[in-house]
């Protein structure tokens, strides 16, 4: 039961404040964020004050008290927060960049983002410890928290085909997931949507999870359909249920959404099914990100899984066969109508002749049908043979309606989805603070900062995290409530946000005033070795 506001007001007083009400006995502090309106992450009502940190940790949280620090930061006017967690990100662009520049993660830093949740959709390495390793001598911007991804599983075992692994692969594929686990993993994720994860059956995913589940893991999916392309959204969310209930493990989707034509105005029954598992006692939660648009790859919102069986080399020749190009081409005609048209797809890829236009733009300058400019493209973009780099689009296919009913319940959080060529990469929480608080007052400013902060940092039972507590880690965001604003937009998605005066990564200033300091205090979060470990 969540604690009433004002006796979490009084606990906070009580613990952080001495008895006397001046300075605190002569101490001296590293940094002191003085006179802000602070939201503590927690789910109660902002108080005016100070947030005092000593090394990585804060130390005092509480009506300012005089104490002196080797630096103040003005705070006046402004809104302090923990530093935000989202909680679905593609950052390898930035973070494992051979440019120390670039791996302080600026798109992310100017957002007021201290930690980024990454291997999702499946994609997380097994190798947990030797990548943490790797990332941290690298020195990183933010905080990373690494999930396991159950299609890097399953390509090391089984390659990119489709068919059931043995009883043998099996267990080869439930090793590794046990070993990530074991390394610091926070649990599995699945893009059962994509191939080849979307070649695996129910069975196999829950196989998997269980490794996860008896570790303390949580089960984090891109579900097998969002739309109404295979099993269709409810039978998809029921069977991530499912998943997770077999398993016994919490279920998180990722970047909820009723996706398509066919589909939109379904987010009321998506909610319900939710409702009705959470009523049972399932531990069921999301996240989503407040865009209308999705952001994907032609090859995947047109191509039938099928079409990439074995990978895109494959792919290509079927292309070439002119009886098999006839049925792909059938079927990513329906799959155009699913996602709304040929002026729906927004061509976002940096540098190619197609950026910026739509797919109906470019099948008129070529005069082509948009399948066959669809085509044209993802030939091109393959054509160094290592899969869709260059097709990158953004899928406008969802509606307001959804989006707004999603972003209310109470169990949702914040995520970007941040992936190259779509805004959300660098303008996701900003975006939300002004569209959905500000302008459209879909939720509370205390809402936005919950869901963004302490609610993700307890569904991901990050340690420390995502709260403004003495002995919690120094991630904080210090913005300006009238100027923190989006500048990225879908035509011109790599634009750094503005309005975020201060982020402490860890007790260092990674960003002052919009600018990277080039500090890189980012650390990779490893859970604390669980049990069922050899």
């Amino acid at each position: 039961m969540a604690m009433k506001p004002l006796a979490l007001i009084a606990l906070l007083a009580t613990a952080a404040v001495p008895a006397t009400a001046g300075p605190s006995a002569g101490k001296r502090v590293d940094v002191v964020i003085r006179g802000g309106t602070i939201y503590t992450g927690a789910d109660a009502p902002p108080l005016t004050g100070d947030v005092e940190i000593a090394g990585d940790t804060i130390v005092y949280v509480g009506p300012g008290r005089g104490t002196a620090a080797t630096r103040i930061i003005n705070a006046k006017g402004k809104i302090v927060a923990p530093g935000f967690i989202d909680a679905h990100t593609h950052p390898d662009t930035y973070i494992r960049s051979a440019d120390a520049k670039e791996r302080l993660n600026l798109s992310w830093l100017a957002q007021g983002v201290s930690t980024i949740v990454t291997g999702v959709d499946g994609g997380g390495t097994p190798d947990v410890a030797e990548d943490a390793r790797k990332l941290e001598a690298s020195r990183i911007g933010t905080n990373v928290v690494p999930f396991v991804g159950f299609g890097a599983i399953r390509v090391r075992v089984l390659g990119r085909g489709d068919r059931a692994p043995t009883p043998a692969e099996l267990e080869q594929e439930k090793a590794l997931a046990a070993k990530a686990m074991c390394e610091g993993a926070y649990g599995l994720s699945t893009g059962l949507f994509y191939a080849p994860q979307s070649y695996a059956k129910t069975d196999e995913v829950i196989a998997v999870a269980r490794e996860a589940g008896l570790r303390g893991g949580m089960y984090d999916t891109h579900q097998r359909d969002e739309s109404s392309y295979s099993i269709g959204l409810i039978a998809s969310t029921k069977e991530a249920i499912e998943i997770g209930r077999q398993a016994a493990m919490p279920v998180h989707f990722a970047h909820l959404k009723a996706l398509g034509v066919d589909l939109q105005g379904k987010a009321p029954e998506l909610v319900a099914t939710i409702e009705a598992a959470r009523a049972a006692g399932q531990n069921v939660t999301a996240d989503q990100y407040p865009w209308l648009a999705s952001g994907t790859s032609l090859e995947a919102s047109l191509v039938p899984g099928w079409a990439v069986d074995g990978g895109y080399t494959r792919m290509i020749a079927r292309f070439d066969d002119p009886a098999t190009l006839a049925r792909i081409k059938a079927e990513m005609r329906e799959n155009l109508r699913r996602r709304g048209g040929q002026e729906s797809l927004l061509l976002t890829e940096a540098g190619q002749p197609w950026t910026g236009k739509t797919l109906g733009q470019m099948a008129g300058i070529w005069k082509l049908d948009p399948i066959d400019a669809a085509i044209r493209i993802i030939r091109v973009a393959n054509a160094g043979g290592t899969g869709p780099a260059g097709d990158a689009v953004a899928s406008f296919n969802m509606a307001d309606r959804d989006v707004d009913l999603i972003m209310q319940q109470p169990w949702v959080v914040t995520s970007s989805d941040g992936s190259d060529g779509h805004p959300r990469q660098y303008a996701t929480f900003p975006e939300k603070y002004q569209v959905y608080v500000r302008k459209r007052h879909v939720i509370t400013l205390g809402d936005f900062i919950r869901r963004s902060t302490g609610l993700t940092a307890d569904l991901y039972k990050i340690d420390r995290r995502g709260y403004l507590r003495p002995s919690y880690f120094a991630d904080v965001v210090v913005f300006d409530p009238a100027g923190y604003a989006p500048r990225a937009t879908y035509t011109n998605p790599r634009v750094p946000s503005v309005g975020v005066a201060a982020l402490l990564v860890n007790g260092q200033v990674a960003l002052e005033n919009g600018k990277a300091t080039g500090a890189a205090p980012g650390r990779v979060l490893l859970r604390p070795r669980p049990a069922h470990c050899a």
